[in-house]
């Protein structure tokens, strides 16, 4: 078997994949991890979804394996040491789902800016407009880039940060975002995107130290991993109004328990990883996968060992053009 696939894809896709290579669809496998590792010992490639790690004991259980396929663009579940090591190379869409993303984003704050209230100078409880808003991006991902063109039509005024960005970088003035330290942006921001890939030194980014200086009524929208935030910090600005509603369209499982600071605060919502999840952009993250799976399967393997090196690096370069990898 050279490909395996338990992430589904598009009908015509794995019709085009089955021409080429023996295929074998079983995406029951996602929820038998036992039953999976057995199937991995003859595969060569694999597409995988996000809820199934890729780590050193998935990849011990491949000896043959040289790609994973992922249709979402996140790196979560995903040890890039580990398939560094083993030489697999991991297939993932880091544009695909950018204008999905960025539509998304852009009706979460129009929802949340017009139905959770501020008052007004004449007493009045009344929603706000997003072309009177400053809108602050933490994380310069493709979604980021779209963000950037699609708010200025409302006349908002666009500001951003990136931890692994220098201000200075030419790549804020290419995509018209004014780049701010995160305290600044977060004490200027009516609303703010949480859009950064996650890594494990970013656990925690917006924690009290940041949460507590945003501007008193700012919404929150977060498409990445919940993990950059800290829940208690977090569930302490809610009640105390400062950041009147968050949404946020992942959460790490047990977050909302009963014992977890977020449990029942008003003004949360989460929704079910929405945001990238369109007819469309599963259309393009499905054919960009399958071709690079399709390329690497047809090149010459290099000599096998035990453990591989690999791909992705750490973290795209936000200045180059949309790609692959």
């Amino acid at each position: 078997m050279s490909l395996l696939i338990v992430e589904p894809l598009e009908a015509e896709v794995m019709q085009w994949l089955a021409e080429r290579h023996p295929v074998h669809y079983a995406p029951d496998l996602a929820t038998e991890p036992h039953q999976l590792r057995e199937a991995l010992h003859q595969v060569q490639a694999v597409v995988l979804p996000p809820s199934v790690a890729v780590d050193a004991p998935l990849l011990r259980a491949a000896p043959r394996l040289r790609v994973v396929g992922r249709m979402s663009g996140g790196a979560e579940n995903i040890d890039a040491e580990a398939c560094r090591a083993a030489r697999v190379e991991v297939v993932r869409s880091l544009t695909a789902t950018a204008s999905a993303e960025a539509e998304f984003v852009v009706g979460a704050l129009l929802a949340l800016l017009r139905r959770v209230p501020v008052l007004s100078s004449d007493g009045m409880l009344v929603g706000r407009e997003l072309g009177c808003a400053t809108i602050g991006l933490i994380g310069m991902t493709p979604a980021a880039r779209m963000l950037a063109q699609l708010l200025p039509v409302f006349g908002t005024r666009v500001v951003g940060y990136d931890p692994s960005l220098h201000q200075s970088d030419p790549i804020w003035t290419q995509w018209g975002i004014e780049p701010l330290p995160l305290r600044e942006l977060m004490e200027l921001s009516d609303g703010t995107a949480l859009l950064l890939g996650y890594f494990q030194r970013y656990r925690g980014l917006l924690g009290e130290r940041v949460l507590g200086f945003a501007k008193h009524g700012q919404v929150l929208v977060c498409t990445a991993h919940s993990a950059l935030v800290d829940d208690t910090a977090l569930a302490r600005v809610l009640q105390e109004g400062r950041i009147l509603a968050a949404w946020f369209d992942t959460m790490e499982p047990g977050l909302l328990d009963a014992d977890r600071p977020l449990h029942g605060i008003a003004g949360l919502q989460v929704t079910p990883r929405l945001a990238g999840t369109t007819k469309e952009s599963r259309t393009r993250a499905a054919w960009g996968v399958a071709r690079r799976i399709d390329e690497l399967l047809g090149a010459t393997p290099e000599p096998q060992a035990e453990f591989r090196s690999t791909f992705p690096a750490e973290l795209p370069d936000p200045s180059d053009e949309p790609r692959w990898r």
